[in-house]
């Protein structure tokens, strides 16, 4: 998961980077840069392209899709760190999700937990610098969609190979980026090109090592070592983009942090 991190980071800078190019159109080429890895890897190792979990598959795909595109615009309202803040708020919908489908036990401590990150997320709202409602919304959604992802790979589990699960969601994001980037499309320069294409690789390496984290260990414990991105987006936001964070704002993700880290502690502490 921490590779997974890196890998997720280096790509949102990119994104942020190119935000005079549309959301669907950086869906489209984060699709492409990891379409070039996994279809000849799946066709190498003989692997069933369609899988066997077709269902799960598609619903992991759209939910890929969501996430990916809300995400991105997201970005065009809000500053990066802030954004990355408030999507990380994934694995309380996806605790809640695998309580619901999964049967995996929340302790009473924490609900408290996931109430104490989800108040940083008012706190973000309410006192932080330019906090956008558009960009709440979309963020949210876009986490929502996210912790729909967790739950469906763990429901998966090792009943499939990482790279089928990779390119389920990258060709329904190709197809999906590619039709919305015909009325939406901008010429990229040299260096744009070369950018838009690292976002595949980037991406693929992201997810792999993302669905290798949990195919491997339960949902609540693994999805909130993603939170160490907030820590490198702010780095990141705050040197190189010159973006401005108040106390406030730096205290909404402290909150959500704690919360969500914390309760890695509270899931691994014997009963």
């Amino acid at each position: 998961m921490i590779f997974s991190v890196i890998a997720f980071s280096l790509m949102n800078t990119v994104v942020k980077y190119l935000n005079d190019f549309s959301a669907y159109q950086i869906v489209f080429f984060r699709s492409i840069g990891t379409l070039f890895f996994t279809v000849p890897l799946i066709l190498k190792a003989k692997i069933p392209i369609l899988g066997n979990n077709k269902k799960l598959l598609f619903i992991r795909g759209l939910a890929g899709v969501i996430s990916l595109t809300t995400f991105f615009q997201a970005l065009n309202y809000l500053a990066i760190g802030t954004a990355v803040s408030l999507r990380y708020t994934s694995p309380i919908f996806a605790a809640i999700l695998a309580l619901i489908f999964l049967k995996e036990k929340i302790k009473p401590v924490q609900w408290f937990l996931f109430l104490l990150s989800f108040t940083g997320v008012l706190v973000i709202k309410g006192f932080g610098v330019d906090v956008d409602s558009i960009g709440i919304v979309l963020v949210l959604l876009s986490a929502i969609s996210l912790g729909v992802i967790f739950v469906v790979i763990r429901k998966i589990g090792d009943t499939e190979n990482p790279l089928v699960i990779i390119n389920y969601f990258m060709v329904m994001a190709f197809v999906f980026g590619g039709i919305m980037s015909v009325n939406n499309w901008k010429n990229p320069n040299s260096l744009e090109w070369l950018l838009l294409l690292s976002l595949g690789v980037f991406g693929y390496v992201g997810q792999l090592y993302m669905t290798k984290a949990l195919q491997s260990h339960e949902t609540n414990v693994i999805a909130p070592l993603k939170y160490l991105e907030v820590v490198f987006m702010i780095a990141i936001g705050a040197f190189w983009f010159g973006e401005i964070y108040n106390l406030w704002t730096l205290l909404g993700v402290f909150l959500i942090m704690f919360g969500l880290l914390y309760n890695i502690y509270i899931k691994n502490k014997k009963s």
